[in-house]
């Protein structure tokens, strides 16, 4: 269970509405890093930058540049909008970096974390017929902090799959 208050984290919205106020010709741009490799791990990788103004962004020189990856499927809003999300993390960071006095972490990224912490990693690890699918899985597992029994018991679900699939483990 999250040690935390959600209500204690600034929302991306309102960072971004008070960097407005300081800059009101503020530029961000978002890129979409994501390779094939990425799509078929269901895997979005982003990139934000923020620019003070119209100047800096044609010479390129970012106030900050973060970013950010999501797993379709992965919680709730997931289902639908990963790309949506990563966006949203790596501009909640960018805008933290670029301008002093945030609240640390936005309310999506602590969002995230408090997702992975109530996951089932086990249960879904019996709905994965596929040795890639459990590979992501683990990969997820790994970089949220999961138990390193939960991690051998993922790997011994994948190999289990791998024999009966012929040993792609």
């Amino acid at each position: 269970m999250a040690n935390f208050n959600l209500d204690n984290y600034e929302t991306v919205e309102d960072r971004h509405a008070r960097a407005l106020e300081e800059y009101p010709d503020l530029r961000v741009v978002i890129n979409n890093h994501t390779t094939p490799a990425d799509r078929e791990r269901n895997t979005w990788v982003v990139e934000a930058r923020v620019y003070k103004d119209a100047g800096d962004q044609a010479a390129d020189i970012p106030k900050a540049t973060e970013w950010a990856f999501e797993i379709d499927g992965e919680g709730m809003a997931n289902k639908t909008s990963a790309l949506e999300n990563a966006c949203t993390s790596a501009l909640g960071r960018a805008l933290r970096w670029a301008f002093a006095g945030s609240k640390g972490p936005s309310r999506s990224e602590m969002e995230k974390v408090q997702r992975m912490e109530n996951r089932d990693w086990m249960a879904e690890a019996g709905t994965i017929g596929d040795v890639k699918q459990l590979r992501v899985l683990w990969a997820t597992a790994k970089q949220a902090g999961a138990p390193k029994d939960i991690l051998k018991q993922l790997e011994a679900r994948a190999s289990e799959l791998g024999n009966s699939e012929g040993g792609d483990s």
